[in-house]
């Protein structure tokens, strides 16, 4: 499963994805997206703090479209394990999100956000 800048980077080949982190996403069958990687993504471009090379909407399709992506719901039992968390993760809600579907999935987080790793509420690769 990746974070939101794990997924940027991968489908756009970016140079700051580690080793580690490519070899991981290069041998998973299935890369799981969580559905607040959507709106992240969006923001993100919304406020100008990373450039898609087309419209977001275009750019989100595109990106989900690879077989190997599978687009995770947010679920309501994301949502409340996302609040049940308390102090162990900062306050940002996306992150909160991402991590509760990991937990949820029980899948390894591939990211390099050190708030993320430092709670030791979900594995994680970098």
């Amino acid at each position: 499963m990746v974070d939101t800048h794990t997924w940027l980077w991968w489908f756009s080949g970016d140079s700051r994805l580690s080793c580690r982190a490519r070899e991981a996403l290069d041998r998973s069958a299935t890369i799981g997206v969580p559905a607040v990687c959507c709106w992240e993504t969006a923001m993100l471009h919304a406020t100008e703090r990373i450039a898609l090379d087309r419209d977001p909407l275009d750019w989100l399709d595109l990106a989900l479209s690879d077989e190997a992506t599978m687009l995770l719901p947010l679920t309501p039992a994301v949502a409340v394990r996302a609040v049940k968390f308390g102090n162990r993760l900062p306050r940002d809600p996306a992150d909160r999100l991402i991590v509760a579907t990991a937990v949820e999935h029980m899948a390894p987080l591939v990211t390099r956000d050190g708030p993320i790793t430092a709670s030791g509420l979900v594995e994680t690769i970098w």
